[in-house]
């Protein structure tokens, strides 16, 4: 014989029995699997996980193997807790209650066991106690009577959890409605309540089971007791139930009541507080019961710290021999420990099934989201977070489940949410949703991208933002915009240009009168600015904010921040041009809109100012640059000063032939008039009167001192020079007098000087020599004789000086003679005014001023100061001529 066969063989021999399931008919609708737990009477049902085939549902398996009773040696005890198990399983389908175990699938029966399938169950509560007294005797309560035995191994059946204390608090109110519930609607006693039939589901909420032994209450009330069987030990202990949670009544009187149930109670609540273990262990002995309940009343007072302050009371008043003393599970549930908001919102869950839309949606959209910081996170994925995932699949509600879907997600960890919520939730992205539910989705898609993997963002979420542009309704548009600002690091910059903006402006295009759009549209804007390039915002983004209207007071604020944000980098493109041209054009007339408050005027004029401040840069520099004139005249006197040629200093030479040609004048009668007027002297001096051709003039010279010849309207007469200067040093052969450039032509420009230097008309001989173009007339007496004489009339000689002084003066350095030539007639001019100035005193000599000069005071002699290149007289220092001649006159080196 091979060996694989004798294997096979062997294998098929020594392998584990064929379980008890493979016979039974539920294994036909259910894939069971491994026991986790155990129930009912000495835990005789065993709990297997499962989950439906038709829809993958999870669920329980109740399993009772018909064998387990026969060490009972009797058939007939046999069949009766066979029938005592099948009839608590009709009872559960009987009595359907949130609160109650509910009931998947019937029993089903074979001859070997008994089966029914239900919610998915965690433990029974026996289970969890017994895991707690194998690993905390210590500080526990012993009933009087009992000994101190080491601790023995834990059970097979015992399973580990932890309970919170709103567990403890929502369980204990849980067990209490379903009491109340089969008291008063179904009229009925549960008679076996203790740890065995309480169930721990997965959710980890707490349902009521083990109606095995249930009984009619009094039909009149309640309250009144009914005979009832007491434990006997002639019973199988599985036929009977729990002694250890049984009523005095029922055991010393043979009766029982609702009242009964609720000392059952008050013995479970003591056994949670006291490590698992009950403050009655009878071992199934009547006796042992009778003895341990003399001293009840005192193990009462012993657990009785460990126990809520809030629920001490009822604890002492639940184990109270008197049944009157005893609350009605009614009152009970009234008490001041179960009014907490975190224990309704997970009653109110529940429940929710048998709720209508509007109670769904107001209890996810406000109490449960008010009650959520308060629950534990271990209770949000274990009860909180299946009630919700099964309502995300119904429409009506999806908007108002995502409120606390989102808190959830806010609150939770990126492990949490990756293995826990995100598998669940990725199909809300591609479904369809309602416009509420969408909005919802859009405005706290920033919460879902923090802890969403980038994969799925890329594949799932994105695709329903963009989507979203091209919806008909303006709140999905809305709040489409909304999602952008609040997600823009998470696009590319591809995405951005491509997908964003253009949809961005599409959306504005349709929406430009509603405000809350374009707030939206100007802030998308703001938040993706960064990703654009240049000729996209210069293109597209710059066109879109001209055509904004500048109305509201919160689109001026999104406006100015984005050209705030646009001044502060290059990159953008906002230039010069567009500034001066189209950005401020537009907001300028904002300044004075009466909606603006303080602050957003002062944000609007900072941002006025700082490009204003940029244009004055740029244009300043590019003036400079262009050798241009700055418009401020304090920055042009310095300037003027530096490069005048009065700080030119070459060899002095005299210019021989000079000549001044004669001004033309009005008439004699119109000079009379202007003497007449003006006063003797200050006539002479100053030209006549205000409304004269001189007068005029000379107005505008003393008002602005700075003011070239040029730049006035009056003609002025031409300074030629003879041909013999050619060869004089410093000259200007070929080239007559040189050019000097004006300030209302362009820097390439130049034009020649045309000075007026003549004197007035008068019966003295003048000649005329010319050359190269350029001439110069000077009186021949006064350059061939010492001395002359000159008419009282003529204002002429004031005139030229202080009108040929200016000019020379504010001539620039660009415009004025180059080298020696300057400078050499500069000189000759000084000669031969010196000359001329000389003359006129002596000829006065004998006259006496209005301002008493004499003769004597007249002839002190004129004086050349070379640092000054001025005429001085020591003795005319004060007179008001000499001080209009001495203001006339050109500075040297700062000194006047």
């Amino acid at each position: 014989m091979p060996a694989t066969t004798m294997f096979a063989k062997f294998k098929s021999s020594s392998g584990p029995p064929q379980s008890p399931l493979d016979n039974n008919p539920i294994g036909q609708f259910f894939e069971i699997g491994k026991q986790v737990a155990s129930a009912g009477p000495e835990l005789i049902w065993k709990i297997h996980d499962a989950y439906r085939k038709s829809d993958g549902k999870e669920c329980s398996i109740f399993l009772f193997e018909k064998r387990s009773a026969e060490k009972l040696h009797k058939p007939k005890r046999k069949e009766t807790v066979t029938e005592i198990l099948r009839s608590s399983v009709r009872q559960l389908e009987r009595f359907r209650h949130p609160k109650i175990l509910h009931v998947l699938h019937p029993i089903e029966e074979c001859s070997e066991t008994l089966a029914f399938a239900s919610e998915p169950v965690f433990a029974s509560l026996a289970n969890i106690l017994a895991f707690q007294e194998t690993s905390g005797n210590q500080g526990s309560t012993l009933p009087s009577g009992a000994s101190q035995q080491p601790t023995v191994q834990r059970p097979a059946h015992a399973r580990e959890y932890q309970f919170l204390d709103i567990e403890y608090k929502y369980g204990i109110l849980q067990i209490t409605e379903a009491l109340s519930f089969l008291h008063y609607s179904g009229h009925v006693l549960h008679r076996n309540v203790c740890p065995a039939s309480i169930l721990v589901t997965k959710k980890g909420t707490w349902k009521l089971a083990g109606l095995e032994f249930t009984d009619r209450v009094n039909d009149i009330d309640g309250v009144e007791p009914i005979p009832c069987q007491p434990w006997t030990s002639r019973l199988s202990k599985m036929a009977q139930p729990n002694l250890d949670y049984t009523a005095p009544e029922t055991q010393t009187q043979s009766i029982c009541s609702i009242l009964s149930d609720m000392f059952s109670l008050g013995m479970v609540v003591c056994a949670i507080f006291n490590q698992g273990r009950p403050l009655i262990q009878a071992g199934n002995s009547s006796s042992a019961y009778l003895k341990q309940l003399e001293v009840l009343e005192d193990q009462v007072h012993n657990i009785l710290p460990r126990i809520p302050l809030p629920l001490q009371e009822a604890a002492v008043r639940l184990l109270s021999k008197d049944t009157r003393q005893r609350p009605t599970a009614q009152l009970l549930s009234l008490i001041k420990y179960f009014s907490d908001s975190a224990v309704h919102a997970l009653q109110f869950l529940d429940v929710i099934n048998m709720k209508d839309p509007t109670q769904k949606s107001h209890f996810y959209r406000n109490t449960l989201k008010e009650a959520l910081p308060f629950i534990p996170k271990k209770l949000w994925y274990q009860h909180v977070w299946p009630s919700l995932q099964q309502e995300m699949r119904t429409q009506e509600v999806l908007a108002a489940v995502l409120q606390p879907i989102l808190y959830l997600i806010q609150e939770s960890t990126i492990e949490e949410y990756e293995s826990i919520i995100l598998p669940s939730f990725r199909s809300v992205f591609s479904t369809p949703k309602s416009i509420q539910a969408t909005v919802t989705l859009l405005e706290n898609l920033h919460v879902i991208l923090e802890k969403t993997p980038r994969d799925d963002i890329r594949t799932e979420v994105l695709p329903m933002l963009y989507n979203a542009f091209e919806s008909s309704t303006i709140q999905v548009q809305s709040a489409a915009l909304v999602a952008v600002t609040n997600v823009s690091e998470y696009l590319d910059e591809m995405s951005v240009r491509r997908m964003v903006l253009p949809k961005t402006k599409m959306v504005y295009e349709k929406n430009q009168n509603d405000l809350k759009i374009v707030s939206n549209v100007l802030s998308c804007v703001e938040k993706t600015l960064d990703r654009f390039d240049k000729s996209q915002i210069i293109d597209e983004v710059l066109p879109l904010l001209y055509d904004v209207r500048l109305s509201d007071p919160q689109i001026i604020l999104r406006v100015v921040n984005i050209y705030r944000l646009m001044l502060s980098d290059k990159k953008y493109g906002l230039s010069i041009n567009l500034m001066a041209t189209k950005v401020m054009p537009s907001l300028l007339p904002q300044t004075v809109n009466p909606s603006l408050n303080l602050d957003q005027f002062t944000t609007l004029l900072e941002v006025l100012q700082e490009m204003l401040d940029q244009i004055d840069r740029n244009q300043r520099n590019k003036l400079k640059l262009d050798n241009l004139s700055l418009p401020s005249p304090e920055r042009h006197r310095p300037l003027r000063h530096q490069y005048s040629s009065d700080n030119m200093h070459v060899p002095p030479f005299n210019i021989p032939n000079l000549r001044i040609e004669q001004r033309k004048t009005s008439s004699a009668e119109d000079m009379a008039r202007k003497n007449s007027t003006g006063g003797m002297l200050g006539g002479w001096w100053f030209g006549g009167s205000p409304s004269s051709p001189d007068s005029n003039f000379l107005r505008v010279v003393n008002a602005f001192p700075n003011r070239r010849l040029s730049d006035n309207t009056l003609m002025t007469p031409k300074i030629r020079i003879a041909p013999s200067c050619a060869s004089s040093p410093g000259g200007t052969p070929g080239g007559g007098l040189p050019i000097r450039r004006h300030s209302s032509i362009g820097p390439q420009e130049r034009r020649g000087s045309t000075v007026n230097l003549s004197p007035p008309t008068g019966a003295i001989g003048y000649s005329s020599v010319s050359r190269g173009g350029s001439s110069l007339s000077v009186p021949s007496t006064y350059v061939s004789a010492e001395g002359g004489s000159m008419p009282n009339t003529s204002s002429s000689v004031p005139y030229l000086l202080s009108s040929s002084m200016q000019s020379i003066r504010s001539r620039r350095p660009s415009a004025v003679f180059g080298g020696s030539q300057g400078s050499g007639l500069l000189q000759q001019l000084g000669s031969g005014m010196d000359n001329l100035t000389s003359g006129w005193f002596m000829h006065s000599r004998n006259q006496t001023t209005t301002n008493g000069w004499t003769d004597r005071q007249y002839r002190a002699p004129f004086q050349s100061d070379p640092r000054r290149n001025m005429w001085w007289s020591p003795t005319l220092r004060g007179h008001p001529s000499y001080i209009a001649l001495r203001r006339s006159a050109p500075t040297v080196d700062g000194l006047s």
